[in-house]
């Protein structure tokens, strides 16, 4: 009894410890992926923002002297670029969230025969270049375009006013180009809402405003969150639109960043200021998850 009793045991592991390979061989690409192309790059960026100008710096070599106040440095002289680039990103979020909500709404409520039409619509930029969007957003917001050529005739702005190259002009860009990823994952949650919870709502005497504040509003909450986060987390590290709906007095840190590694040859400031760029996005989404009451989400 007691050897038929242990080999029952064993028969019982046998598929515990294949169940368990298999699910490490089948992680094992992706973590190989995350290895080559994220851990790899990501521990080289760090050892390259403590490095300091080689004495034969006309051949662009740096050494390792692990010199910390290389973050410090970095921080002080582009402060500027920082907070602009927290501002246009806060600002893009908020119009983006003004705009896609609504949107969404209608799509996951009201949208019926048209909803996978509307869908279509919010995903087909993602078929042209980010590129090519932003360079279509430039004519659309030229001295030329019909948005400066409707606001002159309407007389809200002078014969020889233009919007390119302004702040506004990089937000309109940013809250364009990002649009998608807010309306998608709001749409999600506002479609997987039971319709009924709303039905029972107006049953108890709840008009269209308190149905939407108790219910639709808390039950969306995941995506609202997860939207912002989307569209505010790659808008703040952006260079795109700065670069070509701005002018220099717009440029956000990622022009910062891109300049120090492609123009100065400046390997350890680009490096150094990546990772402050990334320690604070990190932070301030930390604090965001935390007061919106959704920890699950970290």
């Amino acid at each position: 009894m007691a050897m038929a009793h242990v080999g029952a045991a064993e028969q019982t592991h046998a598929p515990k410890k294949r169940g368990k390979k298999t699910a490490y061989l089948l992680l094992a690409p992706g973590l190989l992926w995350l290895i080559i192309f994220f851990v790899y790059p990501l521990i080289n960026l760090a050892e390259t923002s403590t490095k300091t100008p080689a004495p034969t710096f006309e051949t662009g070599e740096f050494v390792q002297t692990f010199r910390f106040m290389n973050f410090i440095d970095a921080f002080v002289d582009n402060q500027e670029q920082f907070y602009r680039s927290f501002i246009y990103a806060l600002l893009a979020t908020v119009l983006a969230l003004a705009i896609a909500y609504p949107l969404a709404y209608a799509m996951a409520f009201r949208a019926g025969a048209w909803r996978n039409f509307m869908l279509l619509m919010v995903v087909a930029p993602f078929f042209t270049s980010f590129l090519l969007r932003t360079l279509a957003w430039k004519q659309i917001l030229g001295a030329e375009g019909p948005v400066v050529s409707t606001l002159q005739f309407l007389g809200i702005l002078p014969p020889d006013a233009t919007i390119t190259a302004t702040a506004f002009s990089v937000i309109m860009g940013l809250t364009y180009n990002f649009l998608p990823f807010m309306t998608l994952p709001i749409y999600a949650s506002l479609d997987r809402i039971d319709y009924r919870l709303l039905e029972a709502s107006g049953d108890l005497y709840a008009n269209g405003a308190t149905t939407f504040r108790k219910v639709t509003l808390p039950l969306s909450m995941p995506g609202v969150v997860a939207g912002t986060l989307l569209t505010f987390i790659p808008a703040s590290g952006d260079y795109i639109n700065a670069q070509l709906l701005g002018s220099p007095d717009n440029y956000m840190i990622g022009n910062v960043i891109n300049s120090r590694f492609f123009r100065v040859v400046d390997y350890p400031t680009a490096a150094s200021l990546s990772f402050i760029l990334m320690a604070t996005i990190l932070v301030l989404v930390i604090i965001y998850i935390r007061r919106a009451g959704t920890d699950e989400l970290v």
